[in-house]
């Protein structure tokens, strides 16, 4: 199984040296450090890593900005690990998007638990997404079938069933979906009442 890539992100070098060292040991992969936000956004677009672990307070852009930045986009999930712990800090980054977030210090048992459940997290969010797509076209498609069937039932006189069974034929002898074939019908007609 593949281990899990890691951008860090902390304004202090020694933070950031001491986070990749724990978290090779720990089996994963740091595959890029930064020390401002803009280059965390950048890098994890260039890199798309698993996850990114980084501080709340840094140039540029603070760790909410560049989450709020990364949760939009879906570019990966984000761990805020830092010293700040206070209420508006914790609602911004439940605003922002934030998948998890640990107060420093830390002890490694409270940092693998965190890592490993905001991985699980983000994966059933994409599975998620996955699903509403895929329901979402599958109700256009439907839209678009019953659009043409009830255009076949209205200019050639046939029944629901057999509208249907004609865009099913058509579909099966050009091999092309149910959707392209009702598309096409759709269009035809409106071209033909243009002319």
């Amino acid at each position: 199984m593949p281990r899990p890539r890691v951008i860090i992100a902390d304004d202090e070098s020694v933070i950031r040296m001491d986070l990749r060292e724990l978290l090779n040991n720990l089996g994963y992969l740091v595959v890029a450090e930064a020390g401002d936000g803009v280059s965390t956004v950048n890098l994890a677009r260039e890199l798309k890593p698993d996850l990114v672990i980084m501080d709340i307070r840094m140039p540029d852009l603070d760790g909410i900005g560049a989450a709020k930045v990364l949760t939009e986009e879906r570019l990966c999930p984000v761990l805020l690990l830092t010293a700040f712990s206070q209420k508006d800090l914790v609602e911004a980054a439940k605003d922002a998007g934030v998948s998890g977030y640990i107060v420093k210090p830390f002890t490694e048992r409270e940092l693998v638990p965190a890592i490993e459940v905001v991985l699980a997290r983000f994966k059933e969010f994409r599975a998620l997404e996955r699903q509403v797509g895929e329901l979402q076209e599958a109700l256009e498609t439907r839209k678009l079938v019953d659009r043409a069937k009830g255009l076949l039932m209205d200019t050639q006189g046939l029944t629901e069933a057999e509208a249907f069974r004609k865009i099913q034929k058509m579909s099966m002898n050009t091999r092309k979906s149910m959707r392209e074939i009702a598309e096409a019908i759709l269009l035809t007609h409106e071209v033909e009442k243009q002319v």
